[in-house]
């Protein structure tokens, strides 16, 4: 039997006014989710042993640590070029909490990391991710001076506001910065710093800037040899004094364009990767009966300064060949 129309019309009326209430409730779920939902608890990630092991850069805690103590304006911002290590700085001042290596007054913070990801994701329309950080903020306000939220990359919040019409980092942060509720640390670039938060007079007089320069070839050998047990463990190979030298010595000769520790680190795991391979390919080969020098020498698998070398010539050939490619296309476009 036919439906009348006017049948029809209420049906479908009443389908999409229960898909749009459904809606309305998984976005209100998502706003009313534990701070968890938007970070990452680095304490805890310190409390099991999961963070890298940091050396290196105790000047720039230390400098964290007495901005984050002051009475006003205790927000330090992490400023330098990309790689520097300014995330592995946050990780090693939720490590010293942990164990106890800091003054009285910051023992019991949680250092949370947050997940500008996941606030970002789903938020085309204009004001929703301003909701999502004002929800947590305020989450996260309740626990008054017990939290120190991390954001990486923090002119991207500014970018986002701005990009959508709507307000900025500014208009979210500065409450909360002014009352004093909750402490942030910021990293940014000095270009995005530049760009993004220096023009706004009243946000950057309430983040105090931590320079964070590339470590020299001595600090960032330090910087390896902290890290350098895990990578040995992942790859299940052996990473000498003198491998960790030369990969900090080459890269920081012949790699443009990037910065210690981490294109030395960069290089450590991308040579570790290719003897790990080699090794297996070498035991297949015992499995089917052949044996030469390369099996036998894989029984404890070395990266050998010859193995970093032929990485860093690997980058430097693809780095030419994409300087090639954008002159061309350089040349296309005038």
């Amino acid at each position: 039997m036919d439906l009348p129309t006017p049948w029809i019309v209420a049906i479908i009326l009443a389908i999409a006014g229960a898909f749009l209430l459904r809606r309305q409730q998984q976005d209100g779920a998502t706003l009313e989710q534990s701070p968890s939902s938007f970070t990452h608890d680095l304490s805890l990630m310190a409390a099991r042993g999961t963070l890298e092991p940091f050396d290196g850069r105790e000047k720039e805690v230390d400098r964290a640590m007495h901005i984050i103590m002051r009475r006003s304006k205790n927000n330090p911002l992490l400023i330098g070029n990309p790689g520097v290590g300014k995330t592995a700085i946050v990780h090693g001042l939720a490590q010293r909490i942990h164990d106890g290596d800091v003054p009285k007054s910051l023992m019991g913070k949680r250092v949370l990391s947050l997940d500008l990801n996941a606030i970002l994701a789903g938020s085309q329309y204009r004001g929703e991710m301003e909701k999502r950080l004002r929800s947590l903020l305020g989450s996260l306000e309740r626990d008054s001076r017990k939290i120190i939220l991390f954001i990486d990359e923090v002119h991207m919040l500014a970018q986002a506001g701005g990009a959508q019409g709507s307000l900025n980092i500014s208009d979210i942060l500065k409450p909360a910065l002014s009352r004093g509720d909750l402490q942030i640390i910021g990293a940014t670039t000095w270009d995005e710093y530049e760009r993004d938060i220096r023009p706004d007079q009243a946000l950057d007089r309430r983040f105090q800037p931590v320079l964070v320069d590339e470590p020299n070839q001595q600090q960032a050998l330090k910087m390896l040899k902290a890290v350098r047990d895990v990578y040995q463990d992942f790859h299940k190979v052996k990473i000498p004094d003198a491998v960790l030298k030369a990969a900090v010595k080459l890269s920081d000769e012949r790699i443009r364009g990037r910065f210690l520790p981490d294109k030395a680190i960069d290089l450590i795991d991308e040579a570790a990767a290719k003897v790990a391979i080699d090794c297996s390919v070498t035991s297949h080969g015992k499995h089917l009966g052949v044996i030469h020098a390369a099996a036998r020498a894989c029984k404890t698998p070395t990266v050998t300064q010859g193995d970093i070398a032929d990485v860093v010539d690997q980058w430097v050939v693809h780095s030419q060949a994409e300087s090639k490619r954008d002159a061309r296309r350089k040349v296309k476009v005038s």
